[in-house]
């Protein structure tokens, strides 16, 4: 005998849902309102590191522009980045005139204090239990002579596993990596990042503005360094203790390459 529609089970699996969490965008804040300059600026930073910028996903800051009341087009902005490869996902700082711009381009509006959440390969339940694990072992491990454990914390991610080409891992506070990282992998904290191993893809630390924020790395080979904004491209880097242990700081806008012996 055939079910009738009011005897169906009913399926309770959810469709979808929401999560909170935290997502990194460079900022590109804009200081003059010549679209050719900007244009050949931009292609200056994407030739100095092309496998950071390739596809990346970017917030325009045009307060600055607005408070010098320069004048700018930001659907003539938005189709520049596009053309060249980035991919606006928010603007912040806009007037009335650019937001009513950005939302006919879906652009959302006010989006630089915003947060978003980004996947990892890693769930938080594994990795707190990989840290509650390994922390024990890791201070036995030779390859840490060279650089000093930090506390661990609450707020501290233990990565065990390589991070590889293409993966991005986000860190609420400090982030503490293993395994080697790869190129064309992007590791970000707010806090200090520490790799015992190679690190050869961006590493970016204090993303919110912590200038305190510091990179430990055990062999030097990344393509971007970045701490709270202020970054070095791989050409910089390749004349800066490359290849060796090193702790990295800034120091009045300035990234200083300090060797670990």
């Amino acid at each position: 005998m055939p079910t009738s529609p009011q005897n169906k089970p009913v399926n309770t699996t959810p469709v979808l849902e929401f999560k909170s969490g935290t997502f990194f965008a460079p900022i590109l804040m804009l200081f003059n309102h010549d679209i050719t300059a900007i244009e050949i600026s931009l292609q200056e930073k994407i030739r100095l590191a092309p496998d950071f910028f390739k596809n990346a996903q970017l917030i325009i800051d045009v307060s600055e522009l607005n408070r010098l009341d320069f004048e700018i087009d930001i659907t003539v902005i938005v189709n520049l980045l596009r053309n060249i490869g980035l991919f606006p996902i928010g603007i912040h700082g806009g007037n009335e005139q650019q937001n009513k711009q950005a939302r006919l381009l879906f652009i959302p509006t006010d989006t630089a204090t915003r947060t978003y959440d980004n996947q990892i390969s890693l769930s938080k339940t594994q990795l707190e239990d990989s840290a509650k694990k390994s922390l024990q072992s890791v201070a036995e491990e030779s390859v840490l002579s060279a650089i000093p454990l930090p506390n661990y914390s609450a707020a501290t991610t233990l990565i065990t596993q390589p991070v590889r080409s293409g993966q991005r891992i986000y860190a609420a506070g400090d982030l503490i990596v293993m395994s080697q990282v790869s190129a064309g992998a992007e590791i970000m904290a707010e806090g200090n990042i520490h790799v015992y191993n190679t690190l050869r893809g961006r590493a970016l630390a204090g993303v919110q503005g912590r200038t305190d924020a510091r990179i430990f790395c055990y062999d030097l080979q990344a393509e971007l360094i970045s701490i709270a904004g202020d970054y070095k491209t791989s050409e910089d880097l390749n004349k800066q203790a490359r290849k060796k242990p090193v702790q990295i700081y800034l120091q009045d806008h300035a990234l200083i390459f300090q060797e670990i012996a």
